[in-house]
């Protein structure tokens, strides 16, 4: 199969996940999603979405730091192609294709050539590659011109010219198999003695087995928690009925859909937070109605404030960390969400504004 063959057939199996630390990509085997360890973050629940999943959360129920592989566990969808692990022996010069959501951008298969079949990098093996995959195609699947997963895309060499790893099949299928026999969620890897640890016999951190420190332990138990200014916009979503943990897209950023508006959150290390909703775009006839009418509505809002960038009509909230309060902040974003949504219809049906295109996880 060709690489956009092998994309169309399979693309329902690939798995957008996003934590509040980055994104990374993941992919349907045996009714769980495999990823990175270091994708997951130490993380419980992270959000995941796909072709046939709106962005939901999901758990974490295995954690591997040794081979850097996580297990998520989720009500699958039916598919009607599923991925598979390969079983034939992987080559030097076979042809690859890597499958991932680098930088956010969807659903982008590279192809390549393997470089070399086994590569050794701390006492484990791994497949070098040539095909570009950059932040974001972390645990993304590296297929065969079959289309099947010969290995787990892990790492990058910064700095290099396409130099890529990715975990071989047969370390994700020993891991799978380890972890199904347990018949048990929540399990941590040791990268030390190696053993499968259930997470309720963990104390203070500290493998029983072992007695080592378990980073991934100590992170699972410790959470996400925001703090600061962070903390308080959270709180005002909280109080607007918002799902913090569905809209967040980083720890400084959120994304809100109310009705046919999309509003976007951003907080900046200058202590500046914009809340703004890309309504339209300005339309090739009555133009100086649309100026009217945005100016005198600008008139009566308080809040919020209309703007023109670039040919597209904003409807924003602009306010200085120092001087946000939970009450206040409540007020404006509430009707931010609600008059974005109001503002765009009247624009397009009124105005004959031009309606935009949104991206499913812009």
């Amino acid at each position: 199969m060709n690489t956009q063959l092998i994309l169309d057939t399979y693309i329902d199996n690939i798995i957008q996940i996003m934590t509040p630390y980055g994104s990374g990509t993941g992919f349907i085997i045996e009714n769980l999603i495999i990823t990175n360890s270091h994708v997951v973050s130490g993380l419980k629940e992270v959000v995941i979405s796909s072709k046939k999943i709106k962005r939901s959360i999901a758990k974490v129920v295995y954690d591997d730091a040794d081979y850097d592989l996580a297990f998520i566990s989720f009500d699958m969808p039916t598919l009607s192609k599923q991925l598979s692990l390969t079983k034939k022996n992987v080559k030097d010069g076979d042809t690859t294709i890597a499958v991932g959501h680098p930088y956010g951008l969807n659903y982008t298969a590279t192809e390549g050539i393997i470089s070399k079949a086994s590569r050794l990098h701390d006492n484990l093996e791994y497949i070098q590659i040539d095909a570009a995959i950059n932040p974001g195609n972390s645990g993304g699947p590296l297929l065969n011109i079959d289309g099947e997963i010969i290995g787990v895309n892990t790492f990058i060499i910064q700095n290099s010219n396409n130099l890529g790893f990715a975990l071989p099949y047969f370390y994700v299928q020993k891991a799978l198999d380890n972890f199904k026999a347990l018949n048990k969620n929540n399990i941590i890897k040791c990268k030390s003695c190696k053993n499968l640890i259930n997470e309720l016999t963990i104390k203070h951190d500290y493998c029983p087995e072992c007695g080592v420190k378990l980073k991934v332990a100590k992170l699972r138990r410790k959470g996400y928690k925001a703090t600061g200014t962070t903390k308080l916009l959270e709180d005002i979503l909280n109080s607007l009925n918002i799902n913090v943990t569905l809209s967040r897209r980083s720890q400084s950023s959120w994304v809100v859909d109310r009705g046919s508006a999309r509003i976007k959150i951003n907080y900046y290390e200058n202590g500046i937070i914009i809340g703004d909703s890309k309504l339209c775009a300005i339309p090739k006839d009555n133009i100086n109605d649309v100026y009217d009418y945005l100016l005198k509505e600008n008139e009566k809002l308080s809040y919020l404030r209309f703007s023109i960038s670039e040919n597209n009509i904003y409807l924003s909230h602009l306010i200085i960390d120092s001087s946000l309060s939970l009450d206040k902040g409540g007020i404006a974003f509430e009707r931010l969400f609600n008059y974005s949504d109001k503002y765009d219809d009247i624009l397009i049906n009124e105005f004959f504004a031009i309606e935009l295109k949104k991206d499913d996880e812009d």
